[in-house]
């Protein structure tokens, strides 16, 4: 795919969508942080009631390490995999008390030494908590990148380092957001909505469905 064409695709996601905001509901770097290692393997919907009930009580460090794994486990049961979860966020609190004075890490390094914190988490953290440079790849960007042939590449990690370099500058801050919601809402796994597409005419998927 060339400039040119890339260049409209953001022009348009960004014209239709001028301030993407993730679907993940937080009020701090911590929330978020929680909220996002919760989501592994569960869809952001399951995520924010489960949320919805627990930062009311506990959206501290602190106040969720008071909670114990079993406390903890109480709010997050409605999730996939809250069992490992619970002991990584439990564990990541801890952590953070210890070493971060409660505070979240703002460096890649920092954020994926913390458990159940991986490359992708620890980009969308720094990406749409504290607005840096970071492209977190999960599935749905992975198949719009390879489908529309924007960025395509055989693993995440391949896909994102394409991503930062031919997303235009302009649009590369917010480009993460625009494609999750792509993926999610239109370029959907099973049956692309082409028809419904706004990028249709710059894609390059070979097998474009003819009704959305």
């Amino acid at each position: 795919m060339n400039a040119a064409k890339r260049l409209e695709i953001f022009r348009r996601l960004h014209e239709d969508n001028p301030d993407p905001k993730t679907e993940l509901a937080y009020a701090s770097p911590f929330e978020l942080l929680i909220a996002v290692i919760l989501s592994a393997q569960a869809t952001d919907v399951s995520v924010n009631k489960a949320t919805a009930r627990l930062y009311p009580v506990a959206n501290t460090p602190q106040a969720i390490l008071d909670l114990g794994v079993e406390g903890l486990s109480e709010y997050i049961k409605t999730i996939g995999l809250y069992n490992s979860k619970a002991k990584n966020v439990i564990e990541t609190c801890r952590l953070l008390l210890e070493r971060h004075g409660g505070e979240v890490p703002q460096t890649r390094e920092e954020l994926e030494a913390l458990p159940g914190v991986g490359r992708k988490t620890a980009n969308v953290v720094l990406n749409t908590a504290f607005r840096q440079l970071a492209m977190a790849v999960d599935t749905h960007i992975f198949r719009v990148s390879n489908r529309t042939n924007l960025a395509p590449g055989k693993n995440v990690v391949e896909v994102e380092l394409k991503l930062l370099k031919v997303v235009p500058k302009a649009y590369l801050l917010d480009a993460h957001h625009w494609l999750i919601l792509h993926g999610r809402y239109v370029c959907q796994a099973r049956k692309p909505r082409c028809g419904s597409c706004r990028i249709e005419d710059l894609c390059e998927y070979k097998a474009k469905t003819s009704d959305d």
